[in-house]
């Protein structure tokens, strides 16, 4: 079954469609994330869906909020022992219409202050880094080493944020320092700390298993009653990060990619880069899925 977008006939209400997720409020403290099979590159979602993507980017973030759970909290509601998801939901939710919507693609959420940017950590420099480093000399605005070759690792991980853009907006690229003027310097130092820190150990781990996490983002909310930040959103997902394969990499050029790097080659081959109303041909979509697939029993040892 693939899902484009879903349709609870206002049995909860709807509070957003992202680029892949639909959101719904339970109630005051809780949401229902959904993720569907829709997939969007250059902020622009394609017309068609890659089936099953959104089972595997839940299924993939579970397992990232379990392995870093020692170190951050995330904004997943307990489910009791012996419970699902569908037990603390309204009833008609479990019904065979909704259901086939809902299961193996759907996380109940604490509802948490969002941070207002992405936090992306890069480990390598590639995409708009490279970019910006081949034209500049930096990278999001900072100074970096002379003389990298494309795709090479940084000596430590970097903080590179962006703005979080609404629906249909694009993200920009920030500095440290406008970070910093958005949300408070002291704010923005331990999302940093915190960011390269989970990025560090995924990293560590994906290693192990033969992948290169290139970069990721992370979204971060507050808990305003404890200070606290909270993971949120997706995790050290294909649609989040750059996975590499390890054994083929090779420094100076683009590497073999598990992600959405691959579609954004054949946007970018086909001047589609940024267009809406792209459809991807079957080929693309089989070879996408097949990628994710991959990348999630590699990470995780599970068949899918």
């Amino acid at each position: 079954m693939s899902l484009r977008e879903t349709n609870l006939d206002g049995i909860l209400p709807l509070v957003a469609r992202g680029k892949v997720r639909d959101i719904y409020e339970v109630d005051a403290k809780t949401l229902l994330f959904v993720a569907t099979d829709r997939i969007s590159a250059y902020d622009v979602i394609m017309e068609n869906t890659v089936p099953e993507k959104g089972v595997l980017l839940t299924k993939l973030s579970d397992f990232w909020f379990e392995f870093l759970d020692a170190d951050v909290r995330n904004h997943l509601v307990k489910i009791p022992q012996g419970k699902t998801a569908f037990d603390l939901l309204p009833s008609q939710l479990s019904e065979p219409k909704y259901k086939a919507q809902l299961a193996g693609r759907c996380l109940l959420i604490n509802k948490f202050k969002l941070i207002p940017l992405e936090v992306i950590v890069r480990g390598f420099i590639t995409g708009s880094a490279w970019k910006e480093y081949k034209k500049f000399g930096t990278v999001h605005g900072q100074t970096a080493p002379e003389g990298l070759q494309e795709c090479q690792e940084f000596p430590t991980p970097i903080f590179t944020p962006s703005t979080k853009a609404e629906q249909g907006e694009h993200d920009e690229n920030i500095s440290k320092e406008q970070a910093a003027a958005l949300v408070g310097q002291e704010l923005c130092d331990r999302v940093a700390e915190l960011a390269i820190k989970l990025y560090g150990k995924a990293k560590d781990y994906a290693k192990t298993k033969g992948i290169i996490i290139a970069d990721t983002k992370f979204e971060f909310g507050i808990d305003e009653s404890t200070d606290e930040i909270i993971l949120v959103d997706e995790v050290l997902t294909p649609d989040s990060s750059r996975f590499w394969n390890g054994q083929n990499f090779k420094l100076g050029q683009s590497q073999d990619s598990y992600d959405k790097q691959f579609l954004r080659n054949w946007l970018t081959s086909n001047k589609l880069d940024g267009v809406d109303g792209v459809k991807m041909p079957d080929d693309i979509v089989a070879r996408t899925r097949s990628k994710y697939v991959e990348a999630y029993e590699t990470l995780t040892g599970n068949k899918f």
